[in-house]
């Protein structure tokens, strides 16, 4: 505890053992008044009766205000919660491990002192170290955000310039023979079984992963052959799907492994993908958390490494978009929330391009000469020329009705 003197008054500094901090003024100017009040606060503060007065962000150090910024983050009391879904956790946890290099370089420094210069310093020593110019990009935009939630990045938006970003790659599209290679090749283990699956699922019903992870049985219409997303990324998300002859093979053998670890009675309530999967005892009331590794072996041994999960339902929106499905179709079976998505998603291969590219020369010779349109012009009668007549002892002379002519 620490009592001190502001304008004459006395005033007290403590903090509880649960880490609280209290800064309030006692309202004398007599010391012995002054510590006993002192004693009364404490004894308030460890009742609850006094709610500590919160420190802004931009008086903290930047470890600390990473900390508040992050807590805010997690419950969605951001000042822009408002316009902003509160985040999943695997944001959250990139967020918090962007921010965790900046803060081994800047992070006792207080916010509201940090400088361009080195913001600066920090992007120069990460180029040095061989860092992309994306990853640099990511750390400093969630720098920049707890700048703006403390209200100190408006003077330094001027003067830091952020490193040029790669453009990112938005998804890739496979050829048939490619498709072809990856399921023969996912079938060939019994390890990659649940990849295998979850792949077919999105490849014929443009699911994301995330929708797929979070799939019950109540979901799934065995009578009507549909499935009804009811966790995605957007509100659009949620939507009813039906499922085609490969997408209801996957799930008829998800059911039967289901049955395998768990019994013949499933719980409307259990995941399709239940959580730990393969080990001992898996959990069905817990999603499963994902299948990367497996993910990787099998791209790698099919020739298709780099080839994202997330790939596939670009892979089933560049089909159906290749196909001449109307926008709205794919609109209401991808979950999107604009025609813009389509034109983002979409990867129009270039041999569909060429086909398309094709048809406009159709008919035409090799030399671009139309061979089977024939035009007929009308023929005309020319007009008569004027003639010259010559008179004897005379070269050229007057036409008739004419003005005399020059030779």
């Amino acid at each position: 505890m620490a009592l001190y003197k502001r304008a004459e008054t006395y005033w007290t500094d403590f903090m509880l053992q649960d880490g609280r901090r209290f800064r309030l003024s006692l309202g004398t100017t007599d010391r012995r008044e002054a510590t006993q009040r002192e004693r009364d606060k404490v004894a308030e503060a460890k009742d609850g009766k006094i709610v500590p007065r919160v420190e802004p962000l931009a008086k903290m150090t930047l470890e600390k205000a990473v900390d508040a910024y992050m807590e805010k983050v997690r419950n969605g009391s951001r000042r822009v919660a408002s316009k902003q879904r509160i985040l999943a956790e695997n944001s959250i946890t990139s967020e918090r491990d962007r921010l965790r290099r900046v803060v081994k370089l800047l992070g006792d420094r207080p916010v509201r002192k940090i400088t361009a210069e080195e913001i600066d310093a920090y992007m120069a020593k990460r180029k040095d170290a061989g860092i992309s110019p994306r990853t640099i990009g990511m750390e400093l935009s969630a720098l920049r955000r707890v700048l703006k939630e403390a209200r100190v990045w408006k003077r330094l938006q001027d003067v830091i310039e952020l490193p040029t970003q790669e453009a990112s790659s938005i998804g890739r599209a496979l050829t048939e023979e490619e498709k072809n290679r990856l399921l023969q090749t996912a079938a060939t283990k019994p390890e990659w079984a649940v990849a295998r699956l979850a792949m077919t699922l999105s490849l014929n019903t443009t699911m994301r992963g995330c929708e797929i992870k979070g799939l019950r049985w109540q979901d799934i219409d065995f009578l009507e052959r549909t499935l009804t997303v009811r966790r995605s990324k957007t509100a659009k998300g949620l939507r009813p799907l039906p499922l085609n002859e490969a997408a209801w093979d996957s799930m008829l053998e998800l059911r039967k492994r289901g049955k395998t670890l768990f019994g013949d009675s499933l719980s409307p309530d259990w995941y399709v993908f239940p959580h730990a999967e393969g080990f001992q005892p898996p959990d069905p009331t817990k999603p499963m958390k994902g299948w990367r590794s497996a993910w990787r072996r099998l791209t790698k041994a099919a020739g298709l490494q780099g080839f994202r999960f997330h790939d596939c339902r670009h892979q089933a929106i560049t089909e159906l978009s290749e196909n001449g499905e109307a926008d709205m179709t794919i609109l209401a079976l991808a979950g999107h929330v604009s025609r813009r998505m389509i034109e983002y998603y979409s990867h129009i291969r270039q041999q569909a391009k060429r086909n398309a590219l094709d048809k406009l020369c159709k008919g035409l010779s090799p030399r671009g000469v139309m061979s089977q349109t024939h035009v007929t012009i009308e023929a005309k009668p020319i007009p008569a020329l004027p003639q010259v007549i010559e008179k004897e002892g005379m070269g050229l002379v007057d036409l008739v009705g004419f003005e005399p002519t020059t030779s």
